[in-house]
Parts: C-alpha cells; sequence; structure tokens
C-alpha cells in the first residue's frame, strides 16, 4: 500500500544534519542546466514539448490540472545542473560526490517516462565530453528497474558501459549495457549478483551510481526484496570498488516508507565506510519541533506589534472595535498564515500553482472552531483546507479533537489508474503528514497532551498511522493486521472493497471501525511491525478480500 516520498531528499537532509553526520557547509544549492547542454542529449521537439503541461503529466502519471510548467521544469533543471556540478567536484575532488535529488534513467533523447522528463546523468557525461574528457565512464544502475532512457542516450558514447541489477525486464537493451534480471533476488542472491557484475565492467576515469532505493522489500514497483542492510551491502561493495576513482551518488528510485533510510545509508557508507544503522526517527517530526522552538508565540497570536494605529483609535472611540476571532482562543488569521509560511506549506501550494491565500476562522460551537485556507488559481479562488478543531478529554487527557480535515487540489483530477477514494471529491495535496505534525505542534503549545480524531476510512488512518494509534490496543491490532494482510493490494483498493462490504474478518464481512486515535508529540510513534512468528500465529484476525470491485 506503500507510495512514493516526495520528499526524500529533504528528509535526508534533516536527518544528515541533526545527527552532524553533515554540516551546513557541506550542502551545496546547484544552478538550473541551461537548454543548450539538454540539447547535446535531448531532441529540439522533446524540449518544447516539455513546455506543455499535457506532456510532464504523461511523464508524472497525473492530470495535467496538477502541472504547474514553470515550477516542474524548474526542480527539474536544479536537478540536472546538481548532477553536472556533482560530476565536476568528483573529478576536482578524486572521490564521490552526492546529489540527492537525480537518477533520472527513463528519460531518453526524445522521450520520457517512469516519471523522468530530463536524462541528468547523460547530461553531465554530454558536458564533460565538451569540456574535453575522453576517458572510460562507468555507469551502475542499481536503481530496480532497467536503464532504458539511459542506454539508448549513451548508445553512440563508445567509453561508456552501463552495469544494471534489475526486478523488472522490459525487453532488449543495447550491447553497451550489461544487464542482470534478478526478480525476488533477496540479499544474497543480489550481493553474490553485483560482485560478478563489478568483476565485468573496466575500471573507469568516472564513475555514476544510481543506488536506488527501490531495491527494499516491499517497495511497491521494486520487485528485489532487500534489506535495509542489504542495501547498505550493496553501497560498501561498490564504494569499495570505486576507491580512489571519482564517483557521483544519485538516489533514482523508491517507492516506499523506508525509501529515505537507504539514501542516508548510502552516505553513510560511501563517505564513512559505515554499518552504523538509521536511527528509527522521523526527520519531518524533528524538523517541525525545531521550527516551533523558533516561532514566537506573538507571531502565532498577532499581538507581535502593540502599537495603536488611527483605525484603533478611531474604532475605540467609536465603541465598535471587534474582538478579532482566534483559533482556540490562541491563534490569529496571520499567526496561521505565518506557521504555514514557516513549515514550508505554502511554499508547497505556489508549486502546486496557487497564490493569494485567505485564511478564515469561525466563531466556536458546540462541536468546535472551523478554519479554511482558500488560495487563487487560474483566476479562481479554490478552497484548499478545511478544519474543525476543538478541545475535549479523553481518557483523563486534555486533547485537541480533529473533528474533520479535508486536504483539497481542485486543479488535480483523477486519471487512469488513480481513482477517487472514498469520500473524496478531488485528489488531495500532498500535506496529510504536515497536517498531522503541525496538529502535534498546536497541542503542544495549548497545553495539550494530545491530538485525536477518528478516522471514517481505512485511508484516513493509513495516512496517519506513522504517529496516530487507536486507544483501544485491540482494535490498533486489527488495524495492523488488516494493513499486513492486505499489504499486496493498492490502498484504493482496500478502501473501496470496505465501503463494498467486500473485507472479510475470519470471513465474515468487516464493517471498518471509526475508532478514536491519538498522536502524543511527546511518545515515541507506535509499531506496526509483525514478526513472522506473530503471522503463523493460528489464534490471530486475519483479513481477506472477496468478490470484485462494483
Amino acid at each position: 500500500m506503500a507510495g512514493a516520498e516526495p520528499r526524500r531528499a529533504d528528509l535526508v537532509t534533516w536527518y544528515l544534519v541533526e545527527e552532524r553526520l553533515a554540516r551546513d557547509a557541506d550542502l551545496r544549492t546547484p544552478e538550473r542546466i541551461g537548454y543548450g547542454a539538454l540539447a547535446r542529449v535531448h531532441l529540439p521537439a522533446y524540449l518544447e514539448s516539455l513546455t506543455h503541461a499535457d506532456t510532464l503529466a504523461r511523464i508524472f502519471a497525473v492530470s495535467p490540472g496538477e502541472i504547474v510548467v514553470e515550477e516542474v521544469m524548474h526542480t527539474l533543471r536544479l536537478a540536472v545542473g546538481g548532477t553536472v556540478a556533482a560530476a565536476r567536484a568528483a573529478r576536482e575532488l578524486g572521490g564521490p560526490t552526492f546529489n540527492l535529488f537525480g537518477g533520472f534513467h527513463h528519460a531518453g533523447p526524445g522521450v520520457g517516462g517512469g516519471m523522468c522528463a530530463l536524462n541528468d546523468v547523460a547530461t553531465a557525461i554530454a558536458e564533460l565530453r565538451a569540456e574535453g574528457m575522453d576517458g572510460q565512464v562507468v555507469i551502475l544502475d542499481l536503481d530496480a528497474h532497467p536503464p532504458d532512457g539511459l542506454a539508448a542516450c549513451l548508445v553512440e558514447d563508445p567509453h561508456c558501459r552501463i552495469g544494471s541489477i534489475s526486478g523488472s525486464e522490459w525487453g532488449a537493451l543495447p550491447a553497451n549495457v550489461d544487464e542482470t534480471f534478478l526478480p525476488g533476488a533477496g540479499d544474497a542472491a543480489y550481493l553474490e549478483a553485483l560482485l560478478a557484475l563489478l568483476t565485468r565492467l573496466p575500471r573507469p576515469e568516472l564513475a555514476f551510481v544510481l543506488a536506488g532505493g527501490d531495491i527494499l522489500a516491499g517497495d511497491r514497483l521494486g520487485k528485489l526484496g532487500l534489506t535495509l542492510d542489504g542495501a547498505r551491502a550493496r553501497d560498501l561493495a561498490v564504494a569499495r570498488w570505486l576507491e580512489k576513482i571519482p564517483s557521483v551518488w544519485l538516489p533514482a528510485g523508491g517507492y516506499s516508507e523506508a525509501s529515505w533510510k537507504v539514501l542516508v545509508g548510502t552516505y553513510l557508507a560511501v563517505s564513512r565506510g559505515s554499518r552504523r544503522p538509521v536511527k528509527d526517527k522521523d526527520p519531518l517530526m524533528s524538523r517541525f519541533a525545531a521550527i516551533a522552538r523558533g516561532l514566537k508565540p506573538e507571531r502565532l497570536t498577532g499581538t507581535e506589534n502593540d502599537d495603536w494605529s488611527l483605525a484603533d483609535i478611531e474604532d475605540d472611540l467609536l465603541g465598535h472595535q471587534a474582538e478579532e476571532e482566534r483559533l482556540l482562543g490562541f491563534y490569529s488569521k496571520e499567526g496561521l498564515e505565518y506557521a504555514l509560511e514557516r513549515y514550508g506549506g505554502l511554499e508547497h501550494l505556489r508549486r502546486l500553482g496557487y497564490d493569494d491565500l485567505v485564511v478564515h476562522i469561525d466563531p466556536e460551537d458546540d462541536v468546535g472552531q472551523r478554519v479554511t485556507v482558500h488560495a487563487r488559481a487560474d483566476g479562481v479562488q479554490h478552497l484548499l483546507i478545511d478544519l474543525i478543531v476543538g478541545r475535549d478529554q479523553i481518557d483523563g487527557e486534555a486533547v485537541l479533537v480533529v473533528h474533520w480535515l479535508s486536504l483539497r487540489n481542485p486543479r488535480a483530477a483523477f486519471v487512469d489508474g488513480r481513482k477517487a477514494l472514498p469520500g473524496q471529491e478531488v485528489p488531495g495535496l500532498g500535506l496529510a503528514r504536515d497536517m498531522g505534525q503541525l496538529l502535534g505542534q498546536m497541542a503542544e503549545r495549548l497545553g495539550l497532551t494530545a491530538v485525536a480524531l477518528r478516522p471514517a476510512y481505512v485511508h484516513t488512518a493509513y495516512a496517519a498511522r506513522m504517529h496516530f494509534q487507536f486507544t483501544d490496543p485491540a482494535r490498533q491490532a486489527r488495524f495492523v493486521w488488516l494493513l499486513h494482510d492486505l499489504a499486496s493490494h493498492p490502498l484504493g483498493e482496500v478502501s473501496r472493497a470496505l465501503a463494498e462490504g467486500r473485507v472479510l474478518l475470519d470471513g465474515k464481512p468487516y464493517a471498518w471501525e471509526a475508532d478514536v486515535m491519538l498522536y502524543h508529540p511527546s511518545k515515541p510513534p507506535p509499531s506496526l511491525l509483525r514478526t513472522e512468528a506473530e503471522a503463523a500465529e493460528p489464534t490471530r484476525p486475519r483479513f481477506t478480500l472477496a468478490g470484485k470491485p462494483a
């Protein structure tokens, strides 16, 4: 049921800096690559097509309404520029460098696909060739998928060799590729194949390593089945083989929640030769907590400037000064907008094509208070965030209760392979984790011990599962077993099956239980792991799917 983590590079950066494994001085911001450099690899007609939302939407498998061409192309050109800069730096340093966003190996000279629109590795090689480098280049493509676009871009370069281990077979590749097809390999078979591949490749003047995070077991697209330890062993083996050789390391694909840990492990393996495990923590949570410590309460309440204006004096003299509505008696509209800006929410919305944000707070009623966030796109004002919160006592705890939360992207549309979930009118904003952390910080600032919600659908509970857990231990166990037993099915299919009554618990129809979940910001997150011994336990609940979708 897992999906891609769109902020993998951010999570890795935050983790490395917080754990003092990297310094701010180690980080570089790349420059956008120019279209002249891209034209060394890509056909002019194809580059022109990337200025149209329809082309990018097809490559990234989303609706055209979700594409803001300028934002997408700006990001992609930064990524390609990062790989080019990393390649130059690797040659200057005589050792490894990293670009935390790159490895777009499915982009060919005249076509993009598989979420790859520009080929950063081929562009970097073309730039270095133009600068006079004529030696052997080796690309170790250790993403779980074949390097089809990369092979097409480099087929005419006689001094480029590509070595690849894939879990999926997409047809014949050119002679410049040494491809091993190894679905379901696991650690031992994969590492054996890797060592054999390394013996067949020439010693290069420069190497690129696509250290894909999609090799993990449980990755919804990878099909290779490695553990985190196996992924670290992969990187250590390649780092030893490339010792004293300039190399550029890239993340490539990764479609599970642990893919960011693979990339942290790659950095540890290459920079330190370390097997140090990656801590089981949420970098986003740590990041938000650090931001919260730096926020002044008066900025959130809107009382930072106590100076009276002429309008304030006039209102006071005329006797009609209105008290500004505050969320839960604390947050002003300006304070909420300020918090959204500081936590990165507004930047995310701007990238989706929205601006002119308007926050509104309704007066408190019997349920709570409603906060709405509207923004403008294409000359129309859209509702993006709809939140109803209040305070309550649950099991003796003073908690922040989320009665309703809707994160909406009206510019997006449901496309093939991405159907509406139950209760969904439009696709989401991609801010569910951010909102969970914001609500946690809000609860702590208000002196409340937890955040409570009652998820009406399994996909809502799934989005919250990293920090929320059901208050009833038996209910939490059923939820975990539901995820475990139906893990091979897409989340949308499971959610729709529950709505249609096709999920069975011990052979009988199972109705979703919309019970209370709590998130304690000060406590460790819940564990969703089940051992093989537990999975085999005959008395445990078992979930299955019955019938076909309606």
